[in-house]
């Protein structure tokens, strides 16, 4: 592995046990055994190589969510479907360590962290369309950018929702079955009305 890459697994085992608030340029070049000039040279800044490693958590996940082994057997759309991607999901927020805290950091310290939040903030879009092609089976590259306005968003309401409820009080928070039960029943008004 060269600089660019030995930062960013740093940066990412930083963000892990310390934070983003917390960790600072010396921290990740330690981790990494790189130098600090490294930093501004491959990433431009600490926010934009914290960015960057947060991002790489979360495709990380992506594989639990989606992969081999995921349990995702039902068809995509379907209720079931619903179900399982959720639980593959809370799985990962249930695990030790989760990352999920770190998005609760942004949230609360986003004006603090504008580089970052910013940086973010471009990748949502990403962030929709991934989802949007998981519960539907869509490929991504053909989901309709109106698709995204409104399912996308749904999900990363729903997503929030969940890491902020997982982190702050993970005895009530909805499991997969909770939430599938209650899109049922949000279903059986829709279709009463």
């Amino acid at each position: 592995m060269g600089h660019r890459e030995d930062l960013l697994e740093g940066a990412k085992r930083c963000l892990l046990a310390k934070g983003f608030a917390r960790t600072t340029a010396r921290d990740i070049v330690k981790e990494s055994g790189t130098n600090l000039a490294s930093i501004g040279y491959h990433y431009g800044s600490k926010d934009a190589l914290l960015a960057e490693a947060y991002l790489a958590l979360v495709s990380d996940l992506s594989d639990a969510f989606e992969g081999q082994g995921s349990g995702i057997t039902s068809a995509p759309g379907s209720i079931e479907r619903f179900r399982e991607v959720w639980s593959n999901i809370i799985g990962t927020m249930r695990a030790p360590g989760s990352m999920w805290r770190l998005s609760v950091e942004i949230v609360a310290m986003g004006d603090q962290l504008p580089v970052v939040r910013d940086h973010l903030a471009q990748q949502q879009r990403d962030a929709e369309r991934a989802l949007v092609a998981l519960f539907t089976g869509a490929p991504e590259a053909e989901i309709p950018d109106k698709r995204l306005d409104t399912l996308g968003r749904f999900y990363t309401t729903l997503m929030t929702g969940l890491i902020a409820q997982w982190n702050f009080d993970p005895e009530r928070a909805p499991d997969a079955d909770a939430l599938t039960e209650g899109l049922k029943e949000l279903i059986e008004a829709a279709n009463a009305a």
